[in-house]
């Protein structure tokens, strides 16, 4: 082979590998601006299906919710309508206990709250008539 043989084959091996280096760097330049829109179509499609799921999420927490609600509210009136019953019933009760008691302290001569109230205001009266006397001597 020729020294001008030589350097032409050296010289088309030096474009090739240019041309080679060229198309790489220009792949991989292609490679990353396709990786970072892929990327970012990506995480909008994760977004759009986060708020699809939280959606459904809280529709379904709202429906179960409702339809407990629904189940429970009978049984919630039933309660309120026994409790009220019973404390109607108990006042009844203590109402009747109060009275006997009071009938069997009045029977062994012990004062109701009645007796002492009016015996208080008595005392109260007579006190200020002694300190009106002692103010007139």
């Amino acid at each position: 082979m020729s020294t001008a043989s030589r350097f032409e084959t050296a010289a088309n091996l030096v474009a090739d590998a240019r041309t080679y280096s060229r198309q790489i760097w220009l792949a991989g330049l292609g490679a990353y601006v396709r990786a970072g829109q892929e990327s970012a179509e990506y995480l909008k499609d994760l977004v759009t299906t986060g708020e699809r799921l939280e959606k459904k999420g809280k529709n379904f927490i709202t429906d179960t919710t409702d339809s407990v609600g629904e189940k429970l509210s009978p049984v919630v009136d039933r309660y309120a309508s026994a409790k009220e019953k019973f404390e109607e019933g108990f006042e009844k009760v203590e109402a009747a206990f109060d009275v006997r008691v009071a009938r069997g302290l009045n029977r062994l001569g012990i004062a109701s709250r009645q007796d002492i109230n009016a015996l208080a205001s008595k005392l109260d009266a007579l006190t200020a008539l002694v300190n009106a006397a002692e103010k007139n001597k």
